[in-house]
């Protein structure tokens, strides 16, 4: 069993420049850790060794390295693609916040099967209580009325 071999590590940038680099580069903590990584291959070391002086897995300087030999510089800079698309559309949110301010009081539950039924989307109550306090929405447990209560109740308490 022979040992595994390395990456080669191409450089796009002399030593100098890389310490330039890591001297200006003072805004992005991300950018200025995979430099020091990127430093520690130009100055010798392994990328198990530049992997413990950075403190990051292996398959992480791996690819840090394979995104440095790829890009250069561009490679390091990290790319957040901002997150999973949301379930609800623009549109079918805007119907939905329609639908809700026709009835004057919704609990979590009648929304999140409205939900349900009328965009076939599963959501967690939870998730339904963000959406509702991202509109500005409340939801309480609805007033009891009472069905034994006579219609003319409060002139009747008047009376008295």
């Amino acid at each position: 069993m022979g040992r595994k071999q390395e990456k080669e590590i191409i450089r796009h940038a002399t030593l100098e420049d890389l310490n330039t680099k890591i001297k200006t580069e003072e805004r992005s903590i991300r950018v200025l850790e995979r430099l020091y990584f990127i430093r520690f291959l130009y100055k010798g070391d392994s990328v198990k060794e530049a992997c413990e002086r950075v403190n990051i897995t292996e398959p992480t300087g791996y690819s840090w390295l394979d995104s440095w030999n790829k890009q250069g510089y561009s490679g390091l800079i990290p790319n957040f693609s901002g997150g999973p698309k949301p379930k609800l559309g623009n549109p079918e949110r805007e119907e939905l916040k329609k639908i809700l301010k026709g009835k004057r009081a919704w609990t979590l539950k009648e929304v999140r099967v409205l939900i349900k039924e009328r965009f076939n989307v599963e959501y967690s109550e939870m998730q339904v209580w963000r959406i509702l306090t991202s509109w500005n929405m409340h939801h309480a447990k609805p007033y009891v009325l009472d069905n034994r209560r006579p219609g003319d109740a409060e002139n009747i308490l008047k009376k008295d």
